[in-house]
């Protein structure tokens, strides 16, 4: 420092010896003048000591060595961009000008820039949160939520320009193109973006119809992605009441909304395919089960017609053919009676499914799609538990009709040894008066017949 920066001046008193003397204030302002201009922006390495973070905001410490300490001061407005927190102990670098403090005669430096050594502060911060957060449970699997299936709406919290949204606009035009998709227009860079974005996910989350919610931004420097890399943003992530998809960077990049999110994708496009699945997947796999459910109804059928056909032709009902007929065509008309039935099912139930299938792009098949699956399922097994009822009853009815034929035919009188007298009219004979000595009448046997005359009238004891 040159001698001239100390030069009293006009001002200074004169004192006994031809000497002048300065005031304490203006030594002080003439130290301040010079230690602020020589030293206006300086870097200095040391230890922090002493760190007193006021309820202003402002941070007070002192930067020490071995030898020497100077103290320092953080205010409010630098030290909201400082992403660390610093500690007692810990070697940093300080850029910044010197100031003096008149009131109590001290120097310090004003620190504008505050990085610690060996660690980058973005690093240290992101290191610092997700140490944080993670204690809390906010990364715990078990908090998280899968995503719906097939979501109506989905909610995007983005740059309404750029490349990002246009790509996740064309894999959803892909995939599903009906899809609802709601865009709040946010800023994802700068000193405003978190705000802007935790802004955008509690509106979204006022929205009924919103059934996902992603965050999303193409890939860049730690610097740029830090706005994801915020508390604010990860909490609103948390407390989000819709699921929530992180996609934000390169597959490379990791940041804590990646961690609190329900799920991650390593791309924005790649979130976007994730959010839904294929229509045209969908589509076919209800085809699928369509075309199983007609094959399991028309095996049934056939399986039910065996075994009529097997009834039909049993031996029991050989000597009631006509009776039989009339019962097997009784059963056959209820087989085609089911049978147009399970028809008139299967085409209702092909006519809901192609309704269904023009409502997809607008409703929830996920629920609606298992329901009609279950109730298909149920007709069919109503169906076949009525048509077997029927077949018993009806096997029942016509097995008693049999007995009852047999137990009324004479021809079963005459097995037991019994006979039929008819007289020479044909009339059949029923007592004794009928007939008198002399008259031919006609005896059936179980096996034959025989002619006789009557040559006495019988005694009723005999």
């Amino acid at each position: 420092m040159e001698q001239k920066g100390l030069d009293f001046g006009e001002t200074a008193r004169a004192l006994p010896g031809k000497r002048r003397a300065l005031s304490v204030t203006e030594l002080t302002d003439r130290l301040q003048g010079v230690l602020e201009t020589e030293f206006f922006d300086v870097w200095v390495e040391g230890e922090i000591s002493n760190l007193n973070q006021a309820a202003s905001g402002h941070w007070y410490f002192s930067l020490k060595d071995d030898r020497a300490q100077i103290r320092a001061v953080v205010w409010k407005t630098a030290a909201r961009l400082v992403k660390w927190k610093p500690k007692d102990g810990m070697r940093v670098l300080a850029r910044g000008g010197i100031k003096v403090y008149a009131p109590r005669g001290d120097y310090q430096i004003s620190v504008e820039v505050l990085e610690p050594l060996g660690v980058g502060s973005l690093q240290q911060a992101f290191e610092e949160l997700k140490e944080k957060l993670s204690k809390e449970g906010l990364f715990d699997p078990a908090r998280k939520r899968p995503l719906p299936m097939l979501p109506g709406c989905i909610g995007i919290v983005t740059s309404p320009t750029g490349a990002v949204i246009q790509d996740i606009l064309r894999v959803l035009e892909r995939r599903y193109a009906n899809l609802g998709v709601l865009v709040y227009p946010a800023r994802v860079q700068g000193p405003e973006a978190a705000y802007e974005i935790v802004q955008g996910i509690r509106a979204l989350n006022r929205f009924k119809s919103v059934d996902v919610l992603m965050v999303a931004r193409g890939g860049g420097s730690l610097e740029d992605l830090w706005p994801f890399n915020d508390e604010m943003v990860a909490r609103a992530l948390a407390t989000s009441r819709i699921p929530t998809l992180s996609a934000v960077g390169h597959e490379t990049d990791f940041t804590i909304a990646d961690f609190v999110a329900d799920q991650r994708a390593p791309t924005p496009s790649a979130g976007a395919e994730r959010v839904v699945q294929a229509k045209e997947d969908m589509a076919a796999r209800i085809d699928a089960l369509t075309r199983r459910l007609d094959a399991a109804a028309a095996m049934r059928l056939q399986r039910t017609r065996a075994r009529v056909d097997a009834v039909r032709s049993h031996r029991v009902f050989e000597a009631e053919r006509g009776r039989l007929r009339t019962y097997a065509q009784r059963v056959d008309d209820l087989s085609r009676r089911a049978e147009t039935g399970v028809r008139r099912r299967i085409e209702q139930a092909g006519d809901r499914r192609r309704r269904s299938a023009d409502r997809l792009e607008a409703l929830r098949w996920d629920r609606l799609a298992a329901a009609r699956r279950e109730r298909i399922a149920d007709h069919a097994r109503r169906l076949e538990d009525a048509l077997r009822g029927r077949l018993r009853a009806q096997g029942g009815d016509l097995a008693k009709a049999v007995g009852k034929l047999e137990s009324l035919s004479p021809l079963a009188v005459l097995q037991r040894g019994y006979a039929l007298v008819f007289d020479e009219r044909g009339a059949l004979v029923q007592r004794a008066d009928q007939v008198a000595p002399g008259d031919t009448i006609d005896v059936r046997l179980h096996e034959g017949a025989l002619r006789a005359r009557v040559t006495a009238p019988g005694k009723a004891d005999e």
